[in-house]
């Protein structure tokens, strides 16, 4: 196997790497969280450590033998390392090797698999793991041109027939492992629905190989597809290589998830703290405060007729869907309008709403934050930057971040950030903590209200031109773990309103662009009228948004 590191979080050897450079590489650290997690109250199956899948138990392991490592390519051109996992649970078999770029601390896992079927010998026609009959050599790094710590040799497990392998083997060595090292998967635990979400190594020297973090095509509340750890890999002058992940075929997801007193106990550990821009004028409120301080509803035909609405949203139209039919606004006289557009910080409220993922492996709680106004958005031009006049204001602002925990373990594994009509997923090892605890922080982008794991300027658009989402630590934050409710099981009534919570705003999107381009010297309008046109739709704000439970998150994933 060549120069095997074990890693733990106990230990971690100083010469996980033998190379000249002095500077010690990211994934020479292992990453944990700020603080040891706590005990979850009491269960089933959540943080046990062991799921069933309907005859094949599966368990997480973070504990690795480093195998090979690249020295150069991949993110940050820091290169990227091979492992296989350790301390393989007594009973359970290793179901494909492990692989994360060199640019970040070891924080990833692999899951391994024991067969609980009724007749669970390896020879049983239905046993749920079988070894392979044989290995293919689908690639090594004999012949590559860049720096690496000795030779590495990527093995596809040949399946016996009516099995698939689910992970690749790899070695220091050129000998075809023994048949015992790895197990196949029955194939009706397994389906073929992976995507490549994540680049973890791979450059043009690298005798054509690309490697990947993979996940499922189907997710959400109602899929089935269980990541396994491993990676995945496309070879150049290869066959499909495809992989497939692991399916549940045993538990419904809703026995995997946590209990309302282990959700509780998840919000205390790891709800984020929230930091708003120094400059921030339009904060968010909970929506009782929103409709208590004189929003109103408006139905199309009597709009001379507006209502106010009951705290709980109670008088708000259900079904009916996004059809334009009622909107709501701000009140109508200018002082209320002005002051409920700032909304109210100390009555903000976080909106949470908890949903099985990954085959019910994993938790998302999404969080969810009101705010009753968007503000103007602002560019940076070259060296200008320059307001927008209306351009990005709206009426009624709904943003989000999530997490995601494990169910095997309850740990906090990454977090996504809403940002306009997208986002991104950030892992563990990537999130700033507050104060040492295991809470991650989020900014709040000025105005528009996105959200970003780190403070700082973030441009959308190209090169030195776009509009800016700046963010930054200030007294104005929000912990959201002191100020939320879960709004799964008795929903608030606001919730089933399908329709915007803004109405469309009249001004001309052409007006404001002219009104920005008189202010800029020539060579710099031509370049600022290109971006902005390039620029989403949501960017310009003209309308308000629907709710959380309408937009495609709600059951699928972000």
């Amino acid at each position: 196997m060549g120069n095997q590191i074990s890693l733990s979080a106990s230990k971690i050897s100083n010469n996980l790497f033998k190379k000249k450079s002095k500077k010690p590489l990211p994934i020479e650290t292992l990453f944990t969280l700020p603080s040891p997690l706590p005990s979850w109250p009491a269960g089933e199956g959540f943080a046990s450590g062991i799921i069933d899948l309907g005859g094949l138990e599966i368990r997480q392991v973070s504990e690795f033998d480093k195998i090979w490592a690249a020295l150069e390519g991949g993110p940050a051109n820091l290169g990227a390392t091979f492992f296989e996992p350790s301390s393989i649970p007594e009973g359970f078999s290793m179901l494909g090797c492990y692989s994360q770029p060199n640019n970040k601390p070891l924080s990833g896992y692999v899951l391994v698999g024991k067969d609980v079927t009724t007749n669970n010998n390896n020879n049983n026609n239905n046993a749920a793991l079988k070894p392979p009959t044989d290995y293919t050599l689908v690639w090594s790094s004999e012949s590559l041109k860049i720096k690496q710590d000795g030779a590495a040799y990527i093995w596809l497990p040949t399946p016996p027939d009516g099995y698939n392998p689910v992970g690749y083997l790899v070695t220091g060595s050129p000998e075809k492992p023994p048949v015992e090292k790895i197990r196949c998967v029955r194939s009706d635990f397994t389906e073929y629905t992976g995507e490549n979400e994540a680049v973890i190594w791979g450059d043009v020297n690298a005798n054509g190989i690309s490697v990947y973090r993979s996940r499922s095509r189907n997710r959400g509340i109602q899929g089935t597809a269980v990541p396994t750890g491993t990676f995945s890999a496309e070879i150049s002058n290869r066959a499909n290589l495809d992989l497939p992940l692991l399916k549940n075929n045993g538990n419904a997801n809703q026995d995997l998830m946590p209990n309302e007193d282990q959700i509780n106990a998840l919000i205390q550990t790891y709800s984020p703290y929230i930091y708003f821009h120094p400059n921030e004028q339009y904060f968010p409120s909970s929506v009782e405060w929103f409709f208590e301080n004189g929003a109103l509803l408006y139905k199309k035909g009597e709009e001379s007729k507006p209502v106010n609405i009951s705290p709980t949203g109670l008088n708000l139209p259900e079904g009916g869907g996004n059809d334009d039919e009622y909107w709501i606004d701000l009140p109508i006289d200018n002082a209320s309008k002005e002051r409920v557009k700032k909304g109210d910080l100390a009555s903000a409220c976080a909106y949470l709403h908890v949903k099985p993922m990954f085959g019910g492996t994993f938790t998302d709680i999404a969080i969810w934050l009101f705010y009753p106004f968007n503000g103007p958005a602002r560019a940076k031009i070259e060296f200008l930057n320059v307001s927008l006049g209306r351009i990005g204001e709206h009426v009624g602002d709904w943003e989000h971040v999530t997490l995601r925990v494990s169910n095997l373990s309850g740990e906090l594994k990454s977090v996504y950030f809403g940002q306009h009509s997208n986002g991104v997923w950030v892992e563990a090892s990537d999130l700033e903590f507050e104060n040492g605890s295991n809470r991650p922080r989020a900014f709040s982008s000025l105005h528009g209200h996105a959200s970003y794991p780190k403070e700082g300027l973030v441009l959308q658009g190209n090169g030195n031109v776009g509009i800016r989402n700046d963010s930054a630590k200030s007294k104005f934050s929000m912990d959201v773990g002191a100020r939320c409710v879960v709004v799964d099981g008795v929903e608030p009534p606001w919730l089933n309103y399908a329709r915007k919570w803004g109405p469309k705003i009249s001004y001309n999107r052409e007006d404001e662009i002219r009104k920005v381009e008189k202010v800029l010297p020539g060579k710099l309008k031509s370049v600022f009228d290109k971006i902005v046109r390039s620029l989403p739709n949501e960017v310009f704000g003209e309308e308000g948004p629907i709710g959380p439970k309408w937009k495609n998150s709600w059951i699928g994933d972000e």
